[in-house]
């Protein structure tokens, strides 16, 4: 006990005075016959007292909790801090994986921060240090003081760490076991219809910190969820809630994977926003990034004086856009870390879907790297075998372990295979970004109108391979910062045309192959970008424009779910009308499922010019429309059909009947059979 002026064995028939050592300073000695139990109590020169229970008096409770974690899976039962009882005393275990270090303590606000007072049991074999502290409790803060190899001392957050300090501080936090009283039992069992690839998902991706500005987890329970229940979106995807102590990062450069972000609330209050979406009907995805992590002092970067979580060379451990580090896939305690954390999210949180960020990083060794920067693979390829391996096995582990849940990639290239099953040599995705379609539609969207025709191709092309994988077609935040403006701003024309642009293209959207999602603020065509240090724009929703955008949007989301041809058969379920009107810029096709009754004939014009055009159709009898952007609802000039057409038997277009369409510039027509054809 360094800085104690007197220190006192203390036993049930009374205090010993322990002497100081004479070789060791602060090292003090007692000898003392066998007792049940004993304590030990220091004076120190301002008054202060200390009594603290000798932690080495309790056996190693390492085998007993690893136990609780069989296959490397769920290694947050075993790692890290667990309030615990033993020999009916209270305390906290603590253990961490650090092979190579030379010492490690657990320090904190119960013991002065000292490294020389918890030094830790190492279990050799499995590089895991471990201690029972009794009297340490819940919501005491520590962190690891870790030795390391290369002879530096390092104060580390616990990496299975279930709660953090909030920034500036970043300790981890000892957490009680959640108790949550979870009323969501006949969602997690029926969502798994919910997230196969005939169902409608509709996704409102969302940062949390500048949506509205209140309240965090639980202050968001009751706003957002009405806003999102209202709108009609079916999924909410939250940008990274690990903590993060670099707010600009978004929360895609984590330290605390197992620890919810402390700015927005306390574990327990993110599981009632989850609860709460659940009982709403509203499933609930998260962002997760096990591509790279930075090099905060206080997190995994050499964390035992080694490269533990990351590779020693740069070439294989760095990654150059970001100035973080990759985590080596090729370890098995790495990939256990990584696994256990996506199971982690999943059922302690009931989380329906982890989007998995910047795969195509990961299974890419030259990424971002030019010649003679990257290392090979060991046939000289350019593949991550590792990492490749590393998402089929997480894929297989997690929708084994977590039934009904969804995986997403964002995965940026053609590498085959993204959503085939592992067992067929796929990654074993449920889904995956369609980040080509999202970048040629928006290029072609940014053209002005007298210069679409050249290039037709940019919004037909998508369709050619929208059948080769499970797609979700994104507007993401990635698409609104850092100098690329709003998707209103994107669109060209005056000031009417660029919101009736952004309607038809999201009517070509939400009548496209693909599952949907779409940023906070578009939907309402918020016209600056996003900053993540600001709240949205909320007075351009009250605008009329605004309302009119929002309504757009929420009639596209009801008959998105509403008719099965728009959601039920993503892979086959299109058919081109007329995909090569590339001088008028008109576009038609339909959608549609086995046995139909109700198919979706989806018409759209790119020109600011109103057309009358021919169109073949499957059905003869009445069509009448459910949407038209035009309509003055939606801020538009309100010319249409009049509320519909009639198909006349003459063929056309590869179809037995045929009409004549009026669709107005800048403007979809959707059309369906009436139900009495």
């Amino acid at each position: 006990m360094p800085d104690a002026a007197a220190v006192f064995l203390c036993c049930d028939d009374g205090k010993t005075p322990m002497q100081q050592h004479p070789d060791a300073a602060g090292l003090w000695t007692a000898t003392m016959p066998v007792a049940p139990s004993y304590r030990f109590e220091a004076h120190f020169l301002d008054g202060a007292v200390y009594g603290w229970q000798d932690a080495y008096r309790y056996g190693s409770l390492f085998h007993d909790k690893w136990s609780q974690s069989p296959n490397g899976l769920r290694l947050w039962h075993s790692l890290g801090a667990h309030c615990v009882e033993v020999s009916g005393v209270k305390g906290t275990f603590f253990a961490v994986w650090a092979p190579n270090a030379r010492r490690v303590s657990v320090v904190g606000d119960f013991n002065h921060w000292d490294g020389r007072r918890a030094p830790m049991r190492l279990q050799h074999g499995c590089g895991i240090w471990e201690i029972f502290l009794p009297d340490v409790t819940a919501d005491a803060l520590y962190k690891f003081e870790v030795l390391g190899a290369d002879g530096i001392m390092r104060l580390k957050a616990d990496p299975y760490g279930q709660q953090a300090e909030r920034a500036p501080g970043n300790a981890s936090i000892v957490t009680m076991k959640s108790a949550f009283a979870w009323t969501d039992k006949d969602w997690m069992t029926t969502r798994g219809s919910r997230h196969s690839p005939d169902a409608p998902i509709s996704i409102y991706e969302i940062h949390l910190g500048s949506w509205r500005g209140q309240g965090g987890y639980e202050g968001l329970c009751v706003s957002l969820l009405d806003y999102i229940e209202d709108m009609g979106f079916t999924h909410i995807e939250l940008m990274p809630v690990h903590e993060h102590p670099f707010a600009g990062s978004w929360g895609y450069q984590p330290v605390g994977l197992y620890a919810p972000a402390a700015r927005y609330g306390k574990p327990d209050q993110l599981r009632t926003f989850v609860n709460a979406a659940h009982s709403r009907g509203i499933g609930v995805i998260l962002d997760w990034v096990p591509a790279h992590f930075p090099e905060d002092p206080h997190g995994l970067a050499m964390f035992d004086g080694t490269a533990l979580y990351e590779h020693q060379d740069s070439r294989e451990g760095r990654h150059p856009d970001w100035g973080t580090l990759i985590y080596n896939f090729g370890r098995r305690e790495v990939k256990d870390f990584l696994t256990s954390n996506a199971l982690y999210w999943l059922e302690e949180f009931h989380i329906d879907a982890l989007r998995v960020d910047a795969v195509a990083s990961m299974i890419y060794r030259d990424y971002s790297r030019p010649a003679g920067e990257w290392i090979p693979n060991i046939y000289g390829g350019n593949q991550n075998l590792e990492a490749i391996a590393f998402l089929q096995d997480l894929n297989t582990a997690v929708y084994r372990e977590a039934p009904g849940i969804m995986m997403i990639a964002e995965e940026s290239t053609s590498y085959p295979g993204v959503t085939r099953p592992v067992d067929q040599q796929g990654l074993g995705f449920g889904y995956k970004w369609n980040m080509g379609w999202m970048n040629d539609i928006l290029r072609y969207m940014s053209r002005e109108s007298i210069h679409k025709k050249y290039h037709h191709h940019e919004a037909t092309f998508s369709t050619v391979y929208a059948g080769s994988e499970h797609y979700i077609l994104p507007f993401s935040h990635d698409e609104v910062v850092h100098g690329k403006k709003s998707l209103l701003a994107k669109m060209p024309g005056d000031a009417n045309q660029q919101f009736a642009n952004l309607r038809a293209l999201y009517a070509f959207m939400w009548g496209h192959p693909g599952k949907k999602l779409l940023f906070m603020g578009q939907e309402f065509a918020q016209s600056r970008e996003w900053n993540h240090d600001e709240n949205l724009n909320w007075w351009e929703a009250d605008q009329p424009q605004g309302r009119a955008m929002s309504s757009f949007l929420r009639d596209l989301n009801r008959l998105y779910r509403r008719y099965p041809a728009l959601h039920g058969s993503d892979r086959d379920g299109f058919t081109w009308v007329d995909a090569n009107a590339d001088q008028d810029s008109i576009f038609v096709w339909l959608r549609h499922v086995p046995n139909d009754p109700a198919p979706v004939l989806i018409a759209i014009n790119m020109t600011p010019v109103d057309r009358e055009v021919q169109i073949g159709l499957p059905r003869a009898g009445n069509w009448r429309e459910i949407l038209n952007s035009d309509a003055a609802v939606y801020g538009g000039g309100n010319l249409g059909n009049l509320g519909g057409i009639s198909a006349l038997d003459m063929p056309m277009q590869g179809q037995p009947y045929g009409a004549t369409l009026t669709v107005p510039g800048l403007s979809a027509i959707w059309l369906t059979p009436d139900e009495q054809n």
